[in-house]
């Protein structure tokens, strides 16, 4: 049995899947992207073409051959203990 709380949280949830398909669908046909089925921008972004070698889509550091926040802060503190600058500021 459901409570009056349940059903609260119920449809509030499905009012926050409507709104985030309303928008998603907007922003697509601003953009020119065809909308065959909305109901797919519940859980996706309408400027996500899904593809990870994207440039708009994909990880930045898989992309452009980025380091990571932890590793560039490993290296910048490596440098400043051995006095040398860093490979960063070389470049």
């Amino acid at each position: 049995m459901s409570t009056e709380q349940d059903k609260f949280n119920h449809s509030k949830r499905l009012l926050r899947d409507d709104n985030a398909v309303k928008k998603q669908t907007r922003i697509a046909k601003t953009y020119g992207v065809p909308v065959d089925e909305p109901h797919k921008f519940v859980k996706r972004h309408a400027m996500n073409c899904g593809n990870p070698k994207c440039v708009m889509c994909g990880n930045p550091r898989k992309t452009f051959k980025e380091l990571t926040q932890q590793k560039k802060r490993l290296f910048q503190d490596l440098d400043q203990i051995r006095g040398t600058p860093s490979a960063e500021t070389e470049q």
